[in-house]
């Protein structure tokens, strides 16, 4: 039995089957690495790299169409289109013309309207006839050139597709032509000069010479247009000119700090939501936003169809708030008291300093400097008159009063 040629021992089974196990263990593992990406993945006939996690069969190609020659590939799964009927990106076809001259007899499959072979009847742009050429053999028309574009994808949208750059041509040509016969007239004019002296310009000179700022003349539409920007504003950016500095970030356009800081009552600079004011702007910005409280709460006030009647009204609503504050706070101190603490003390306590000299005694009592104040009368006192050292009524004798120094 192990002499004959057709017999192959079980070892050599065996050991096929494990090569054939391990293989697959290999190509497992192969798989795995690349989905981890611990493996490069691999690379398709074009160079492409394979997306890992493709099954194998999406990515092999079947046998009767496969052109990677085993390799995996996904140019199978696309739209194949042969490249060379493709139209050319830049490439120009014929529209509109015609092809040779007409025929002179009716052809069979022609249009029955015109009698060209280049369309059918449902699309003949001739105007229905009432017999057409079917029939009456008479005015055929010549074939339309009709040529056969496979164009791709870019092609088909391209907007200058079969345009040709020499028709801009006209018109810049067109434009010199008016530019050289504006110069003409503008040569014409410097001759004419008025009395005064005044040189007689045409109106889009004098436009385009004219500085006026947030203003500009536009000579061909015969209008001025705004500019939101004032030039007598200084710009930011040319308050600090030093290289170094870090106040101003030209990508943001804003300027972190102001440069010049000594200066507080005439800056150049402030935040982008400052807004400069005086005199009576913030008394009116309070006034506008009254009025528009007072249009919420259904009270009819317009500040700029009655500027009059919304003051007043203004006037009225503060006084009023006044008084309603007052009151209230009149009914709080009758309630609960303490009417007593809102005076204010003299300046004398309040600082604890004083320039009256006082004396007491050891036990605390007043010894002098603090004595009893004398009641004034709506008489005049302490005038001494006629040399006398002590004043009239100072003496009293027998009923009458008199000097106490001569006792008169």
């Amino acid at each position: 039995m192990a002499s004959d040629p057709n017999f192959m021992p079980m070892n050599i089974y065996a050991t096929t089957g494990r090569n054939r196990r391990e293989e697959r263990w290999r190509q497992k593992q192969l798989e795995e690495g690349k989905k981890l990406g611990a493996t490069e993945p691999e690379l398709d006939a074009d160079g492409k790299q394979v997306n890992p996690h493709i099954p194998q069969f999406i990515s092999k190609a079947p046998w009767y169409i496969d052109e990677a020659e085993g390799k995996a590939s996904l140019r199978h799964q696309r739209l194949r289109q042969d490249e060379s009927t493709e139209t050319d990106y830049n490439t120009t076809y014929i529209r509109g013309q015609r092809a040779g001259p007409a025929a002179t007899k009716f052809r069979k499959g022609a249009c029955d309207n015109c009698g060209a072979m280049s369309h059918k009847t449902k699309d003949c742009m001739e105007r229905p006839r009432k017999l057409g050429a079917r029939w009456t053999g008479k005015d055929i028309q010549a074939d339309e050139v009709i040529c056969e574009v496979s164009m791709t994808w870019d092609s088909k949208r391209d907007r200058w597709n079969g345009y040709d750059p020499r028709e801009h041509q006209k018109i810049v040509e067109e434009y010199e032509k008016v530019e050289k016969a504006q110069q003409e007239a503008r040569s014409r004019n410097l001759e004419n000069f008025s009395e005064d002296g005044y040189i007689a310009k045409d109106d889009d000179k004098y436009a385009d010479e004219a500085d006026m700022p947030g203003q500009k003349f536009d000579a061909h539409n015969r209008m001025s247009t705004r500019n939101l920007r004032i030039r007598e504003d200084t710009a930011k950016y040319l308050l600090n000119l030093s290289e170094t500095s870090t106040h101003y970030d030209p990508k943001t356009r804003s300027m972190r700090d102001d440069p010049n800081k000594i200066s507080r009552d005439n800056r150049l600079m402030a935040n982008n939501e400052f807004e400069r004011s005086s005199g009576e702007a913030a008394e009116f910005e309070k006034l506008q936003i009254f009025a528009w409280q007072a249009e919420e709460r259904g009270k009819n006030i317009h500040l700029q169809a009655n500027p009059t009647q919304g003051a007043l009204y203004h006037k009225q609503f503060k006084e009023e708030t006044h008084e309603a504050r007052i009151n209230a706070r009149k009914k709080i101190l009758d309630k609960y008291g303490g009417e007593k603490h809102f005076i204010v003390p003299p300046k004398e306590l309040l600082y604890a300093q004083t320039e009256h000299y006082v004396e007491y005694s050891r036990d605390g009592k007043l010894i002098k400097g603090k004595e009893k104040p004398v009641s004034l009368s709506r008489y005049p006192e302490n005038q001494l008159v006629n040399n006398h050292t002590q004043i009239f009524g100072s003496w009293w004798h027998d009923g009458h009063w008199g000097y106490a120094c001569c006792h008169q």
